[in-house]
């Protein structure tokens, strides 16, 4: 695929809670919040002038890890993506060992698919409402399903079922929340502007943004969910809780529910500097939460991947079912060996939903090792490898604006600030050969 978005592609605006269609202006540059309500964000990168991203230190172990999370996620999508759907047998004779072009998709080597797009859908939400809003994230799927917007070739090639009908549910909602309006008030909203007009009366007609169905327990919040843990790095219980609103959006089944809660709090404890003994042990759950999760959630945290060393004869299985899928994932965190490319790599070669399991794994792993533990060939081949980690820096500066008034009591002083042995995992010990400097913004 040599043309990777067409020029006839129509310019969608993104404003406050708006999609309009229109044609491009000018090229002044622009904020990231304005980057981010471009029609495809990656496309203007160059106009990119933000002052807050110039004054942002580097050489900083949390901010590593948070590109590791957002960057391996998109790695393991990439890896997985040319085998998606083949089974476990095919890639026995033909593993995956690098990124490629071709495959399932047709796509070029680095190229992502519905798992990053929808990340970054999520992760531009965060950074531009600067708090958790559920419409806005809805609306950035929205876009992603029908205009392509953070896709890497420019249209929606690849989506869930669960996912479709929620965004489908969600654009049957907006429609009847314009008839109630008209209605009530005799506004008549025309289509090009339901996405903003709504947006601003969301309170009047009592909109519901949880647009998923009771029993989807599908792997689509789980490949998606880095962002929450990563936009919300100060504070573990917000990471817990919005876990579970992201999830909502798009599936109602409490095995989905309680998975993304459990893995967000995962990846927070991860960027926060614990070992992989502590995030792996079976007392992880007693110490950071207080509910009742699903019981055959509960056979996983407890470590049921542990005992199978064999991977897919053993049981494992990378499918789109949310359990299945972070059981394979934490089986191939366990068995990596403290490497990142031979984790990724034991997750994407079970087969079936092979880029999923990879983007899955790439979170959690990435996360604990930074972005200099995840190996820079791929990170080098990675399609918009440089936009990736802006969107990673503007999650750390966002989360962080977001504490600011809050007591200190409650949230986690900045790595920066508190750099005591109990706080931080020195990430230059596990990469020994690596100079520990961020040097992949640009």
């Amino acid at each position: 695929m040599s043309s990777l978005i067409s020029n006839s592609l129509s310019k969608i605006i993104v404003t406050g809670n708006l999609f309009n269609i229109n044609k491009p202006q000018n090229k002044k540059s622009l904020t990231l919040i304005e980057l981010l309500n471009e029609s495809q964000p990656y496309q203007e990168f160059s106009r990119l002038q933000d002052v807050e991203l110039s004054e942002l230190n580097y050489k900083n172990d949390l901010l590593s890890r948070i590109q590791g999370s957002l960057v391996g996620l998109a790695i393991g999508d990439a890896l997985g993506a040319p085998v998606e759907f083949r089974p476990n047998s095919f890639l026995l004779h033909n593993p995956v060992s690098d990124m490629q072009d071709g495959g399932t998709w047709g796509l070029q080597a680095g190229q992502w698919t519905d798992d990053a797009s929808m990340a970054l859908c999520l992760a531009a939400s965060l950074i531009s409402k600067g708090s958790f809003d559920g419409y806005d994230q809805l609306l950035r799927y929205k876009g992603w399903h029908r205009k392509g917007y953070m896709s890497s070739t420019g249209t929606c090639f690849d989506i869930g079922a669960a996912t479709r009908q929620a965004i489908n549910e969600f654009e049957n909602r907006q429609r009847q929340s314009a008839q109630i309006l008209q209605k009530k008030l005799g506004i008549i909203i025309p289509d090009d502007s339901l996405d903003k007009q709504i947006g601003e009366k969301l309170s009047q007609v009592n909109f519901n943004v949880e647009c998923g169905t009771k029993n989807a327990a599908g792997n689509g919040p789980l490949m998606r969910l880095a962002p929450i843990p990563l936009f919300y790095y100060r504070s573990e219980s917000d990471a817990i809780q919005n876990a579970a609103n992201s999830v909502k959006l798009t599936h109602g089944d409490k095995k989905a529910i309680d998975t993304c809660q459990f893995y967000s709090a995962l990846i927070w404890n991860a960027i926060n500097g614990k070992t992989k003994d502590e995030l792996l042990s079976s007392k992880f759950y007693r110490q950071h939460f207080k509910k009742d999760f699903d019981q055959d959630l509960m056979t996983i945290i407890n470590g049921s991947y542990k005992n199978k060393k064999n991977g897919y004869k053993d049981g494992i299985r990378g499918t789109g079912f949310i359990l299945n899928s972070l059981e394979a994932a934490l089986w191939a965190f366990y068995n990596d060996e403290d490497s990142f490319e031979k984790g990724v790599l034991l997750a994407v070669n079970l087969g079936d939903d092979t880029d999923t399991t990879g983007a899955i794994y790439g979170q959690l792993a990435g996360a604990y090792y930074g972005i200099e533990g995840i190996p820079k060939h791929w990170r080098d081949k990675l399609f918009q490898k440089d936009f990736i980690i802006t969107l990673a820096n503007g999650l750390y500066l966002k989360g962080n604006a977001n504490y600011r008034h809050k007591r200190k009591s409650t949230v986690i002083e900045d790595m920066e600030e508190d750099t005591s042995p109990n706080k931080i995992r020195n990430i230059s010990t596990i990469n020994k050969k690596t100079p520990h400097i961020i040097t992949e913004y640009k």
